[in-house]
């Protein structure tokens, strides 16, 4: 009996160790899943709300650049944009055009208002009161036009916001740094109405140095928060800019009002900033569910459920063990597949700021003052297809490279059918892919000029090959056009020079030169293979797309 109560206390001794050591291991892992999913929940919130707020801001400042009138003083300076700012399909509350007007043209700014069937005419300040003009002896910022108009904003065009408590300053600092600078939180439309920001964008005239008005977007902010998420881990609030005890959270109807920070209440479990119109936004981000509870609760089952079967102590400990090593592999798997997908989306951030960096350069380059708008429609919708299809190419092949002849495809480059390519088909980088494309385009797209020298259109060449082994492998390309002349072709553009001369050959860390022949021109780059092929990139590439597998133990 004594040795049977020594073996059953010995198994009930083992049972209770194994129940405690099981219920501390799954304490902790529960623990650390659930911080690594709010963790991962969090950066892809925030990383989503930057997003947005950068497309926002990028139709602001594509907006404003589009502004092309000889005067300022009219009150429908935004039915040029309607269609542009609808088509980035953004949910702003309303577009206006402020423009910053001398003393001199508020009677025809009172005109113009009255003219365009605006409600109230009348040049006032921005709470409605009179505004005495004859006293003014400096520039006022008056809205002049406003998107969309409807009963609730016809009454809004002719208030001049200088001395707005929020708009003012936003629209002063706007000036003084000459970029989008968003406001303080602020009721957009009424005095009760919905709690967003403004973003003004300065619009300068050919050759001026302070601003001829403004063009400014208001938007919400539960949409710029993405707060109507009742699945999520998390709910999200924005700190108040102007007071640090203060911030703006929204309900299930995305409806935002302002609450104080308790000193005794709940600290945010993360802290993420994002910018804005030129200033950082700190949102805190409070998790929905007590993990520790959780976790605890969880351990008290699995510490019972071991004590029950004390009996069967190699059945508790067989399933422990293996419970133990699967948890451990799911967390491996885990922390491998978060880490590589935190690697993927800064990957994937970083080559679309690039592409968004080169259509804000040729949107920038290609609209410049003075251009001749048809042209440069033609030019610009021809290489953001450019960039569009070198990047429908990329994807295809999941970023791992393009097959140079593919960019010599008629859906691209403009006169195809007089183009007789001849080179071996490597495949080359992406961002040499990139460059490579909105080079033949510039190419192909100047040489449709001529009916010169015998009466015909140019005939087009385009060779390449590459010349040296392994590391010191040199690609050359050549593109001849026959059947033309300086005089005849058509001049290249400003951007196409520098795309030319500097951008293509320097991304390809190469050189390149163009001239006239007796009956042709001729375009030359040279450029090293490594940088051409760019092999660190696409093995990047290829591990990021390769399967992931668990940790083998």
């Amino acid at each position: 009996m004594v040795r049977l109560g020594f073996i059953v206390a010995l198994i009930a001794l083992i049972g209770i160790l194994l129940s405690g050591l099981a219920a501390y291991r799954v304490h902790d892992q529960e623990l650390a899943i659930d911080g690594i999913a709010l963790a991962r929940a969090i950066d892809v919130h925030a990383s989503l709300v930057q997003d947005r707020l950068t497309e926002r801001e990028l139709l602001a400042r594509v907006a404003s650049g589009l502004f092309r009138a000889p005067s300022m003083v009219k009150a429908n300076m935004l039915q040029p944009l309607r269609s542009a700012i609808y088509a980035f399909k953004t949910d702003f509350v309303v577009a206006t055009w402020i423009a910053r007007l001398r003393p001199n043209e508020l009677t025809a700014a009172e005109a113009e208002l009255k003219a365009a069937g605006f409600t109230n005419p009348q040049i006032r300040d921005f709470d409605d009161q009179p505004l005495d003009i004859k006293a003014l002896v400096k520039p006022i910022n008056v809205l002049m036009d406003v998107e969309p108009r409807n009963p609730e904003t016809l009454s809004i065009p002719g208030r001049a916001f200088d001395r707005h408590s929020v708009v003012g300053p936003m629209l002063t600092k706007a000036m003084a740094e000459a970029k989008p600078v968003a406001s303080d939180p602020i009721p957009l439309l009424r005095q009760n109405g919905p709690i967003g920001v403004a973003l003004a964008a300065p619009v300068f005239q050919e050759g001026a140095s302070e601003p001829a008005g403004f063009v400014t977007f208001s938007y919400e902010l539960s949409s710029l928060m993405l707060t109507n998420d009742d699945t999520s881990l998390f709910a999200v609030a924005l700190k108040d800019p102007r007071d640090s005890n203060d911030e703006f959270t929204a309900n299930e109807q995305g409806v935002v009002t302002s609450r104080a920070v308790r000193q005794d209440g709940p600290l945010p479990s993360m802290v993420r900033t994002v910018t804005f119109g030129g200033r950082d936004w700190s949102l805190d981000y409070y998790a929905k569910s007590n993990a520790t509870v959780r976790a605890q609760q969880t351990a008290t089952i699995v510490a019972a459920i071991g004590l029950a079967l004390t009996g069967i102590v190699c059945g508790l400990f067989g399933y422990v063990a293996y419970n133990n090593l699967r948890l451990s592999r799911e967390i491996e798997v885990r922390i491998g597949f978060e880490r590589r997908l935190t690697a993927v989306i800064d990957e994937l951030n970083h080559r679309v700021k690039n592409i968004l960096a080169v259509i804000q350069s040729i949107v920038t380059r290609t609209l410049r003052h003075g251009t001749d708008i048809d042209v440069a429609r033609e030019l610009l919708i021809g290489r953001i297809h450019a960039m569009s299809n070198v990047v429908t190419l990329l994807s295809e092949s999941q970023w791992q490279g393009v097959k140079l002849k593919g960019l010599f495809e008629s859906r691209s480059i403009p006169h195809a059918d007089r183009i007789a390519v001849n080179g071996p088909d490597i495949t080359v980088s992406a961002r040499a892919a990139q460059s490579l494309s909105l080079l033949f385009f510039e190419l192909a797209s100047h040489s449709d000029e001529g009916l010169s020298l015998v009466g015909k259109h140019p005939h087009i060449v385009a060779n390449w090959e590459v010349n040296g082994d392994a590391a010191d492998a040199i690609f050359h390309f050549r593109w001849e056009e026959f059947n033309t002349s300086q005089a005849t072709r058509r001049a290249d553009s400003d951007f196409g020079l520098i795309l030319l001369d500097r951008v293509a050959p320097e991304a390809l860390g190469g050189t390149a030169k163009r001239y006239f022949t007796d009956v042709s021109y001729v375009y030359e780059l040279t450029a090293p293979m490594d940088t051409v092929v760019d092999m660190t990139e696409r093995d990047r590439t290829e591990q990021f797309s390769a399967p992931l597998r668990p940790v083998k133990k």
